[in-house]
């Protein structure tokens, strides 16, 4: 049982994310494939996925643990939709931080050389890794992702409607009973193991996940007191759900939103279901940086994408409004 202890300034500050980014989501879903039963929402997604793993995304799967914990690649990767800005990330982690993210994870004994070339830093097993954390995610998350943006933000739109009706406390209490259950001042979520946590002032964040069933992970940095920790909540709850997530945008035989866009405008919507940067955007459509931009800017004034700063490069995403457009032409 994991027991969370709120005080009334941990309620206040208690808020809900719009996911758990590109990184953490690509390691949950090898997770998902590597268990022995899939739970039934999944079984088509793995059906189509698995076998489909090259060995460009070896560098990341041999991370997997047997058993115990995993490699947390929300702390070295972050939140971003953007899987080249997670790998980007990933690159500048500090090593420290690396190697500490690493020590409990159990790898295999074959692959203890290269989990310890990655822990000390070493630059071409660090670019390697990164190199296959967005060869996973282009086989077992991109072909999904617009879609599952918008499931999503369906979780995330239904617990601002229950924060309006009920406040914090009324979303704790309809987060997932039986398998959480919010008991003033704690909240109390099966887990494997016992643990007790007191926020101490810094608050709850809530994070939809697409690939976890009937599972809640909490992750914070023990080593950091003023990092807000995250409760990933399970965001695919029956099989209907899961079943509608399972159609990638590129087997779309009648394509209405080409015939409203443009074919490639529509695939710049869809590149930037994921996130993308104007360069990334060029070179994944075959089309020059000037061209991009007028697509991105076509995008924007019609709202379908929002574009920001993300350190030296733009970040474009799809809007809300963009997301269901994409999903409702799957």
């Amino acid at each position: 049982m994991l027991r969370i202890h709120f005080t009334a300034e941990d309620l206040a500050r208690t808020r809900v994310a719009s996911t758990i980014g590109a990184a953490a989501e690509t390691y949950y879903s090898l997770e998902m494939l590597g268990r022995r039963s899939v739970p039934l929402p999944f079984r088509r997604w793995r059906a189509t996925v698995a076998g489909r793993l090259g060995e460009d995304a070896g560098p990341l799967t041999t991370l997997l643990p047997a058993r115990g914990p995993g490699l947390d690649l929300l702390a070295l990767a972050g939140d971003s939709p953007d899987i080249d800005h997670a790998a980007e990330a990933l690159l500048r982690a500090p090593r420290t931080r690396v190697r500490r993210e690493l020590e409990p994870v159990a790898v295999g004994s074959a692959h203890m050389p290269w989990a310890r070339a990655v822990a000390e830093g070493d630059a071409e097993a660090r670019r390697l890794l990164a190199a296959g954390l967005v060869a996973c995610h282009r086989v077992a998350v991109a072909p999904y992702w617009a879609a599952s943006r918008s499931r999503l933000d369906a979780v995330r739109a239904q617990y601002a409607r229950t924060f309006l009706d009920g406040g914090v406390e009324a979303v704790l209490t309809a987060l997932s009973p039986p398998l959480v259950r919010w008991r003033p001042p704690v909240l109390e979520v099966r887990y494997p193991r016992p643990v007790e946590v007191h926020l101490g002032g810094r608050g709850l964040v809530l994070v939809p996940t697409l690939f976890s069933w009937r599972e809640f992970s909490l992750l914070y940095d023990p080593y950091d007191d003023t990092s807000v920790p995250r409760l990933t909540v399970p965001a695919v709850t029956d099989p209907a759900t899961g079943a509608a997530l399972w159609h990638p945008g590129g087997s779309v035989t009648d394509d209405r939103l080409g015939a409203l866009l443009g074919r490639t405008r529509a695939a710049a919507l869809r590149v930037a279901a994921d996130g993308c940067s104007t360069t990334g955007l060029a070179a994944r459509l075959g089309v020059s940086l000037a061209a991009a931009s007028q697509h991105t800017k076509a995008l924007r004034d019609a709202r379908l994408i929002t574009t920001s700063r993300r350190g030296g490069s733009v970040l474009h995403l799809a809007t809300a409004l963009g997301r269901e457009l994409l999903a409702g032409n799957e």
